[in-house]
């Protein structure tokens, strides 16, 4: 009967529930009456030996008590069960985002890196040990730091400043990168590489399609329980300004979208990109 229910075919349910109830009363009205005794209702106003009206109603009442009370829990159980699928279907494609965004940091700036390695190698330059250990670190962070869904805000800053003294080794003086820190920053949990990708967007619109001196701008500012995050580049010069927002938010950054809103409640973060003039990402997000 309970399928029926589900597949809200009500009155069928209904039907079905109380007809059901009505043949356990008579099997309990001739198996006492046969088998135990005539007297089939003792605690009844009256002594009956046949099936009446006040005892099938009586029955009934206290069967439908009983039927509901365990209807409850299993709805109940049901419920929880369900509720237990949504979350591990969630955290399931929550774990699939944050691979998809580990293998968004883009692989050229790994083969570029790569390189650098290799023509540095070459004149036994001194920057050579420094580069490979901020790669390291940086892959390491990536590949074995990033499985939980929270990483500590002070890691997450660590990775990025990394990838920027990589970057800058890469671009050498064509680049300017101001990066600045206030605030409390310990014992602050974020999800790991959501920040990640905002810098290397910055990078990859912002300073690969531009020509000259490139500034990028970084700022954390953590106030109680918020941390206020602001990265920006100059626009793209060879991107028309009317079309600046749907080349530069690009894959990355609707992916940080669903993973902001599937990851965070709706009041714990605030996303907010202009291109007035420079491309700004402003990120407030709770971290404790």
């Amino acid at each position: 009967m309970p399928k029926f229910l589900f597949k809200r075919k009500y009155i069928l349910y209904i039907t079905l529930f109380f007809t059901a109830i009505f043949l356990m009363v008579l099997a309990k009205f001739n198996l006492t009456y046969f088998f135990i005794s005539n007297q089939v209702w003792p605690e009844g106003p009256e002594p009956i030996t046949s099936l009446s009206l006040n005892y099938v109603l009586d029955m009934m009442i206290g069967e439908v008590y009983v039927i509901t009370f365990v209807t409850a829990i299993k709805v109940t159980l049901d419920f929880l069960e369900k509720q237990k699928r949504v979350t591990d279907l969630e955290k399931t494609q929550l774990e699939t985002e944050l691979l998809f965004l580990k293998a968004q940091v883009s692989p050229h700036f790994f083969f570029n890196t790569l390189n650098n390695i290799h023509s540095l190698a070459l004149e036994k330059s001194d920057k050579t040990p420094r580069i490979i250990m901020r790669l390291s670190e940086l892959m390491r962070y990536l590949l074995y730091e990033t499985k939980s869904q929270r990483q500590s805000l002070s890691n997450e800053i660590c990775c990025i400043q990394n990838y920027l003294d990589l970057e800058k080794i890469r671009h050498d003086d064509l680049l300017e990168v101001n990066m600045s820190i206030s605030g409390d920053i310990q014992d602050k949990e974020i999800a790991p590489i959501l920040l990640l990708t905002f810098v290397e967007n910055a990078f990859k619109h912002g300073v690969n399609k531009n020509i000259g001196v490139i500034k990028i701008d970084v700022d954390f500012t953590v106030k109680e329980d918020f941390l206020y995050f602001t990265i920006t580049n100059p626009l793209p010069v060879i991107t028309k300004i009317e079309n600046i927002f749907e080349h530069s938010s690009g894959i990355g950054l609707e992916n940080v979208k669903k993973r902001l809103t599937l990851g965070y409640n709706q009041d714990d973060y605030k996303l907010t990109i202009n291109n007035d003039n420079k491309f700004t990402v402003s990120l407030k997000i709770k971290v404790t």
